[in-house]
């Protein structure tokens, strides 16, 4: 007679914080699975308490749209654990004040691009946004995914998860990205922050029509480290530093371009855009349009004539 074995019991699987054995995560387009070891049994989790993480979470969101800082302090839970992986980090209760303060929407109407609705599972809410920047490499997305557990009501722990993408080609130097990120103490929502703020220093103070213009000066009078502002330059921007101060020269300049009268004497109108090498100048400017200086010129005159023609 032949024996029949026992079947084999299923394999279980590692857990999700807030206690499920395995939750799928729909991120960006793509299928993230997300295993975590299981946390400290919460008393409040189970399905009669997805309305409530629901209500807890949906405070915690409004409190950081309108900058609400000491909103968002009063709904962490006294035991409070901050993972940010990103960065490497764990913050506690003393430590989150001024990591929230410094991660905050400039603006109570500065919207984050969520990538889908939150999700709810008992204590444990789901979220998931991104943020874009243009490179010189094209555009730049911080995509972020949270996992937020609640406890008495409160917001006991924040898994945060966050990955440097480039469109449409990745780096092949991205994985080295989050590591000097933690090591300068960037966030992804504060790099993001850091390029906003050297982008309006360049338009307003327009530092560029300094031909002595400096790293060392660019970060003195942003409010970073100089190490800071290389890094999002030359990591999260694609570019470096003197590539970047050469294409708002020839921003400048073109514009200058579009409002001379002929004769054109474009050499002059580099100097006084911050340009100190006709060379450079002349690479910068075939780079950006595709033509040389004199051709791209003498279409302005053409095109000027044409206009006065009857």
């Amino acid at each position: 007679m032949q024996v029949m074995s026992s079947p084999r019991p299923p394999r279980r699987l590692p857990y999700l914080a807030g206690g499920r054995s395995l939750k799928l995560l729909a991120k960006f387009g793509k299928l993230r699975l997300f295993l975590f070891e299981k946390p400290m049994s919460a008393p409040d989790d189970g399905p009669l308490h997805t309305q409530a993480t629901g209500e807890t979470v949906m405070r915690y969101h409004l409190c950081w749209k309108h900058r609400d800082l000491d909103g968002v302090m009063a709904l962490y839970h006294p035991d409070i654990q901050y993972n940010d992986f990103f960065q490497n980090r764990t913050l506690g209760l003393e430590e989150l004040r001024e990591y929230v303060r410094a991660s905050m929407p400039r603006a109570p109407d500065e919207a984050l691009e969520h990538s889908d609705r939150i999700r709810l599972d008992g204590n444990t809410a789901f979220i998931q946004y991104q943020v874009t920047l243009r490179g010189g490499q094209g555009l730049v997305s911080f995509r972020s995914s949270e996992a937020i557990t609640v406890r008495d009501g409160l917001i006991w722990r924040v898994n945060e998860y966050a990955s440097l993408v480039r469109e449409p080609a990745p780096s092949k130097s991205s994985a080295r990205l989050r590591p000097a990120a933690s090591r300068l103490g960037l966030s992804p929502r504060q790099l993001s922050f850091m390029a906003e703020d050297l982008q309006q220093y360049f338009q307003r103070q327009q530092p560029y029509l300094d031909p002595e213009l400096d790293l060392q000066r660019v970060s003195r009078e942003c409010g970073y480290s100089r190490n800071q502002i290389s890094y999002l330059l030359n990591q999260v921007l694609g570019q470096s530093f003197y590539r970047y101060v050469n294409q708002a020269r020839l921003q400048h300049l073109l514009a200058a371009l579009d409002q001379a009268t002929p004769p054109l004497r474009i050499d002059e109108l580099a100097f006084a855009a911050g340009f100190n090498s006709l060379s450079a100048f002349y690479s910068c400017f075939r780079q950006h349009t595709g033509q040389s200086p004199k051709a791209y010129a003498k279409q302005i005159s053409l095109r000027a004539r044409a206009q006065d023609s009857p």
